[in-house]
């Protein structure tokens, strides 16, 4: 193997948790709620699916699927998705909508898998080129950056920039293109068999991990250092 890439989320990166993420938006913007209605209210969003990197929504609105289903080939696109899913639960301020959407694009908001930095600082050391091919509306570079994980990564390929998504074999081509890959020598790492499964057009070999809490998943990664040889 000449290059490994890595989907994002729930591979090397993990998103808090929906309670976590709406008590960081009302300490941010200074507002409260009694723990009962805030629990509530995080139970509610986690169920509707509108924390970008956690649970898929419970039960898809009919007048959001349209977009849904594309919602990760524009900015625009993915912002009317997540926003729009939680709208559907109440809260104290209709502006705390779009500061949940924003707090999920923060550095704050997301963790590294306990072997993410080892992995790939090992793939470095090899010579080893490493790629990130991620389903995602939004610029994830500063996560890396401020993680310390920026420095290990050759090339991002992100599906808003490109305006295709994941499994379409466009976006994995042009993450091999960018590391001067040939595909049949190339490992994707994911957490998705749907989404990352379409790799395998190409020729490239797969490798899945669980989309698990960073506390539940400490190791999953290293078996990739095996894989490349």
């Amino acid at each position: 193997m000449t290059a490994v890439l890595f989907d994002f989320s729930g591979t090397l990166f993990r998103i808090e948790s929906t309670e976590s993420w709406l008590r960081a938006v009302l300490a941010e913007t200074g507002q409260t709620l009694p723990e009962p209605e805030l629990l509530a209210a995080a139970r509610a969003l986690e169920e509707a699916g509108a924390l970008a990197g956690g649970a898929d929504p419970v039960e898809l609105p009919e007048d959001l699927a349209e977009v849904w289903a594309v919602r990760d080939e524009s900015a625009e696109l993915h912002r009317a998705a997540y926003t729009g899913l939680s709208r559907r639960v109440p809260l104290p301020d209709p502006g705390l909508h779009d500061a949940l959407y924003e707090r999920h694009m923060t550095p704050a908001a997301w963790a590294p898998y306990p072997d993410a930095a080892e992995v790939l600082r090992t793939l470095r050391e090899r010579g080893i080129g490493v790629g990130v091919v991620s389903n995602v509306g939004w610029d994830l570079r500063p996560v890396f950056r401020e993680h310390g994980l920026d420095k290990y990564v050759d090339a991002y390929v992100l599906s808003y920039e490109h305006g295709v998504q994941k499994p379409d074999p466009r976006l994995f081509a042009a993450a091999c293109a960018a590391l001067g890959a040939d595909p049949r020598q190339v490992l994707m790492v994911g957490d998705s068999k749907e989404a990352d499964g379409g790799a395998t057009t190409l020729g490239c070999r797969v490798h899945f991990v669980d989309h698990l809490p960073v506390t539940d998943r400490p190791d999953a990664l290293l078996p990739v250092l095996d894989l490349v040889g």
